[in-house]
């Protein structure tokens, strides 16, 4: 056609005839658009386009099972079943002193520990529980659990080598007889290669038999007819129902189910014993109506004494055994008997001058009164001695590190460092009248002596209430409490904790005269951090620990943390000097012949008292109190003394431990007092200042909202003691297992602190 015949060009923008706007005339696809068609230009399906975007993703996947599938294979082939490991013959783990020849103790004499059994002596009803409680699918399965194969397998892939999941009856006796118990994948994979070996060449029976004769159940309990014993003191062939479902229990984990243990373990084994019973019945094993008749949990022996806990060597061994726990995540099985070798820092001679210390100072007639005593390192926080009591076995509860006894003014260095740190230097006055009212709290000294306008340094020397407390109103409660755990003092206990925490620490006004309810380690470490010039460590009995049959090499915690200044804690060290100094509650510590910094306490009513001193290379601390049946009681009349003080029975245990323990140690002095805030300190008039009068700063008094804690009563009877200036300090109820007073918290006046807890005005007893 000619160019004269052509129709003429549309108009831009105007469609065709016929064709909707927009869209490319037939077979002609739009500039730049796909025509969504496939091969003959038809649509693909939707599973077709959906498939173009997954078939490389799944090319891959089974690429990755093929692999899986032949490295299976493979492995499978030549992986062996290999002979019983070092574990499952049972190495005793030993415990030494610091210089790692000494022997302290054996944690458990496993080789006493086992005697194997025929699985016709043990009931089918205890088999049955067994199975139910640890692998349900037992007679079916091939030795493993692929879903908790899958399970174990996610885990390493997230960096989880915790490896727990997915371990048949099978797998579990493979691990203990065959196999180290190090945690990885390569041994998680073997465990499942050798599983299913053993289950084509063993039956069901001797797998059971051989599993029931090498698992751990507590209490020392290697096998089914030691455990039987153990817990129940009889042979397996005579177990009930409800005793068989407790040992199947137990061997889950014993620290979490042995009902010997604590009331926890108890309510955790009820739950348990429920659980393994209920399987029992939806397995077949057990009717509904026999179910129905087991309540409650059947009677249990007391678990028996052992050589290695034995003693006052027995709660170093127990603390050693909680620290290999909680540092290394080993079990009490693999603790037990796995052939560890643990060097402890507990050095011989300053570990028997510790016991020695306190059974020559607190009188053996003195009924239910308790000693704790912790030595720490500072700058390394290595325990070098700690006496926890006389014997683990009789009484299994650690003055040194389980005991809570309020801290009396032992708290007070700590609202010194606080206030060092906000530029109040030590030579600042307070006044020491008494008594000193806050608002709804009115706190006395001791005998309500007044003290008059007085320095820091003087008032921490002679342990004056008033004066630390009219300082802890200036700087907040807050500043104190937050001083105490930077230095080492657990953190405040959250409601239904009472472990790794401080009962009792709170931002009340009266903190400062010590209210909270630490552990005698807890001061001995917090103290150590002020001689080691700020610097807090992490207080460990484990100086190392290895063992070729777990894998393991460890080294005890080094490295420290800055928590205050070095300039704060000279100043600090300097006030504390004066403590030990003629005219302080402490004078008697300087009889050691070396420069010496503590600090004397005393709780409410001398129901706890106190000495915790440092010389540069070691920080102890000394804790008494007296339980009765779990309630705390005064200290009084012992050794010939009315009523104690922290400057009486524990300055004498610290005193005679420390000639002991320092005399390889060379003398050293402490650093020069930098004299924070002294230029900040007001040039006296010649005009003497009022003795009744607080500066303003100390004295204004928060707003009289009223709270109200439980009554207090003290005493009034003069205690005799070598020093005749100590002071009270007011706190709550003490004792190795207090429960803290509910208290509550006033909002807060000008300065930010928090108003004080409204008590009767009582005099708080000797600092």
């Amino acid at each position: 056609m000619s160019s004269q015949n052509r129709p003429p060009a549309r108009p831009s923008g105007r469609p065709a005839a016929g064709r909707p706007a927009g869209r490319p005339a037939a077979g002609r696809p739009a500039a730049g658009r796909p025509t969504g068609k496939g091969r003959g230009g038809k649509k693909p399906s939707r599973g077709r386009r959906i498939w173009r975007w997954v078939r490389w993703p799944f090319y891959a996947l089974l690429t990755l099972f093929a692999l899986g599938c032949v490295g299976i294979a493979v492995a499978y082939a030549r992986i062996d079943v290999p002979q019983p490991n070092q574990l499952a013959l049972a190495q005793a783990s030993i415990v030494y002193y610091a210089d790692g020849r000494t022997e302290m103790a054996r944690i458990s004499d496993v080789n006493a520990n086992r005697e194997d059994v025929t699985l016709k002596d043990v009931p089918v009803t205890v088999q049955h529980a067994v199975i139910a409680a640890e692998d349900r699918s037992f007679y079916s399965n091939p030795g493993i659990d692929v879903k908790g194969i899958a399970r174990a397998v996610y885990d390493a892939v997230r960096g989880n080598d915790t490896l727990s999941g997915g371990s048949t009856i099978t797998q579990q006796y493979v691990k203990n007889y065959f196999l180290t118990q190090d945690k990885t994948l390569t041994r998680k994979l073997n465990e499942i290669v050798i599983a299913v070996k053993i289950d084509k060449t063993h039956s069901k029976d001797e797998i059971l038999q051989d599993y029931l004769n090498t698992i751990y159940f507590g209490r020392g309990a290697y096998g089914i007819k030691t455990a039987s014993r153990a817990y129940f003191g009889k042979d397996p062939s005579q177990l009930t129902v409800a005793e068989g479902a407790v040992l199947a229990s137990v061997l889950n984990a014993p620290s979490l189910y042995d009902p010997a243990l604590g009331q926890e373990q108890q309510v955790n084994l009820q739950r348990r014993v429920d659980y393994v019973l209920d399987g029992m019945v939806t397995e077949g094993w057990l009717s509904q109506a026999d179910r129905a008749k087991i309540t409650g949990l059947p009677k249990t022996v007391s678990p028996p004494k052992t050589k290695a806990l034995s003693g006052t060597n027995g709660y170093i061994v127990a603390a050693v055994r909680d620290e290999l726990k909680a540092r290394l995540k080993l079990s009490d099985d693999e603790i037990d008997r796995g052939g560890l070798r643990v060097t402890t820092t507990i050095d011989r001679t300053a570990q028997d001058a510790a016991v020695k210390a306190v059974q020559d100072t607190v009188p053996s007639d003195a009924k239910d009164v308790y000693a704790g005593l912790a030595a720490v390192r500072p700058g390394d926080g290595s325990i070098v001695a700690m006496y926890g009591g006389a014997d683990y076995l009789t009484r299994p509860l650690s003055s040194a590190t389980q005991a809570v006894m309020q801290a009396g003014s032992t708290f007070k260095p700590f609202a010194l460092a606080a206030a060092l740190q906000q530029g109040i230097s030590e030579n600042t006055r307070f006044d020491g009248s008494s008594p000193a009212i806050f608002g709804t709290t009115t706190v006395e000294n001791e005998f309500n002596e007044g003290f008059g306008r007085i320095t820091l340094r003087t008032g921490l020397a002679k342990s004056v209430n008033t004066v630390y407390t009219r300082l802890n109103e200036q700087i907040g409660p807050k500043s104190t409490r937050e001083m105490a755990v930077a230095a080492g003092i657990p953190a405040p206990c959250a409601a239904g904790r009472t472990n790794g925490c401080t009962q009792g620490l709170d931002d009340t006004l009266t903190n400062v005269l010590g209210t909270a309810s630490p552990h005698v380690l807890d001061v001995a470490n917090a103290y150590a951090t002020i001689a080691a010039g700020g610097k807090r460590a992490t207080p460990h009995l484990v100086a190392r620990a290895t063992s070729d049959v777990l894998g393991i090499d460890y080294s005890g915690p080094k490295e420290t943390q800055t928590a205050f200044s070095s300039e704060i804690a000279a100043d600090t060290l300097d006030a504390m000097q004066a403590v030990t100094e003629p005219g302080g509650t402490g004078v008697r510590a300087s009889d050691l012949g070396r420069p010496v910094a503590g600090k004397t306490g005393t709780s409410e009513s001398h129901k706890s008292v106190w000495f915790t001193g440092v010389v540069p290379q070691l920080s102890v601390s000394v804790g008494m109190y007296r339980d009765v049946n779990g309630t705390p009681q005064p200290l009084e009349n012992i050794a010939g003394i009315n009523e104690l003080s922290g400057n009486s029975l524990p300055l004498s245990i610290w005193l005679q431990f420390m000639q002991a323990a320092t005399q390889n140690l060379p003398v050293q002095g402490f650093p020069q007092r930098a004299g924070i805030g002294d230029d900040k300190i007001a040039t006296p008039t010649t005009t003497a200042p009022p003795v009744t009068q607080a500066p303003s700063t100390a004295t204004t008094a928060p707003p009289s909202t009223t709270t109200t804690v439980p009554p207090t009563t003290t005493s009034t009877t003069r205690t005799q003691q070598p020093t005749p200036t100590p002071t009270r300090t007011r706190t709550r109820t003490p004792g190795p297992t207090p429960t803290p007073s509910a208290t509550s918290t006033t909002p807060a006046p000008a300065g930010g602190v928090a108003g004080p807890a409204a008590t009767p005005t009582t005099p708080p007893p000797a600092g």
